[in-house]
């Protein structure tokens, strides 16, 4: 059985990433290279909060990604925030730009339940035991791995969970609003049951559903598939026409949103869609990636995909096929307005992540090179 632990951060934990080069986020000033209209005088991607209640959180997961802004925002709030891990990877870690002064704060004040989410004896005990205001969710798949945890908070006040857009059914009719059809064969099937279970079980719960999430230590290949392949100044090879339509959001977009909803009762039981407010095609998307990394016009090579075989690789990175969803419900009922667009976002991702030489995957190009040297053929 697991054991499960209770820890209060006090001193600094080194940054744990997957790179061919660790740079030290250590928090120095740092200067884009694309230069935007500057249109307030916040600044990009600054960590905002607004004033509520002070509750008890308890975050499933929190150490990747999308649960190390939204803890900062959270804890800025006021909240008291516990993340619950296998405690595999550092509690806390500062983020690239982060000041010392906000790095100390932060990870004096977050708190740690080390256990194993699929350990239902343990979760049980453990959330029973501490008890929670809130759940956010993030790292849930499963149905079964969120039962025992209502089963342990029986007074919980809201269950915010992150689902995906990838449960809609696939539809000639685009955006996915909603209220559309799901898949209940996806791939992502479990955060359909499980948004199923927590209406079943009457709990006040919430749900976000975002399309394709990028932004720093995303890990993920989206952005930083096309990263790889210009900085080498390679070919991007594009399946089809390359003018499928898709939408990216922002993870410090996405992680306001989970904020957002935190206490509000007009998201009481209710589904959102969260990403970017604009659709880019993959053509587009592999332009605004060179733009935002000051790289010269891409080369774009497109391909039938049917006339390769890749095995087990996946070549691209992106499902193909037409699919965005409308964020117009998050922005009426919310207030949700995305700080980031494209470019703008891609470039906070490129200077405080894949710039300073972090990434989470090693670049391959070897189906990369399959494409090109059937083209090549092709084309002698």
């Amino acid at each position: 059985m697991a054991r499960l632990m209770v820890v209060q951060q006090q001193h600094k934990t080194p940054l744990s990433l997957l790179p061919s080069s660790l740079s030290d986020f250590n928090g120095t000033k740092l200067h884009a290279q694309v230069q935007f209209k500057k249109r307030d005088s916040q600044p990009k991607g600054a960590l905002q909060v607004t004033a509520s209640s002070t509750k008890k959180i308890l975050i499933m997961g929190g150490t990747r990604f999308i649960g190390v802004f939204l803890s900062r925002l959270l804890v800025k709030e006021g909240h008291q925030v516990t993340l619950f891990t296998r405690g595999k990877a550092p509690i806390s870690q500062q983020l690239p730009g982060e000041s010392d002064a906000d790095y100390t704060d932060f990870s004096s004040k977050i708190l740690h339940l080390k256990g194993d989410r699929k350990d239902s004896d343990v979760v049980k005990s453990g959330l029973s035991a501490e008890g929670f205001d809130v759940v956010y969710d993030i790292n849930g798949r499963e149905a079964d791995e969120v039962a025992p945890i209502l089963d342990a908070l029986p007074n919980l006040e809201q269950y915010i969970y992150c689902s995906s857009a990838g449960v809609y059914l696939k539809s000639d009719l685009l955006p996915h609003f909603e209220t559309d059809a799901v898949d209940p064969k996806s791939r992502h099937k479990g955060k359909l049951e499980t948004e199923s279970l927590l209406a079943l079980r009457g709990v006040n719960w919430t749900s976000l559903r975002p399309v394709y999430i990028y932004g720093p230590l995303n890990y993920n290949p989206v952005e930083e598939w096309f990263f790889h392949r210009l900085k080498a100044g390679r070919p991007i090879p594009i399946p089809n026409s390359g003018i499928q339509i898709t939408q990216l959001g922002h993870v410090k977009d996405l992680a306001r949103a989970f904020v957002q909803v935190l206490g509000n009762e007009k998201a009481s039981k209710q589904v959102f869609n969260i990403s970017g407010e604009k659709y880019v095609t993959f053509d587009g998307l592999a332009r605004a990636c060179a733009k935002a990394g000051g790289f010269p016009e891409p080369e774009i090579i497109h391909y039938n995909p049917k006339e390769f075989d890749f095995g087990k690789k996946k070549a691209f990175p992106f499902r193909d096929q037409h699919f965005f969803a409308s964020v117009e419900k998050a922005k009426s009922v919310l207030g949700f307005k995305p700080e980031f667009d494209l470019v703008e976002g891609l470039a906070d991702s490129y200077i405080l992540d894949f710039g300073r030489g972090t990434y989470r995957k090693e670049a391959d190009f070897s189906t990369d090179d399959i494409i090109l040297g059937k083209s090549l053929v092709l084309q002698s």
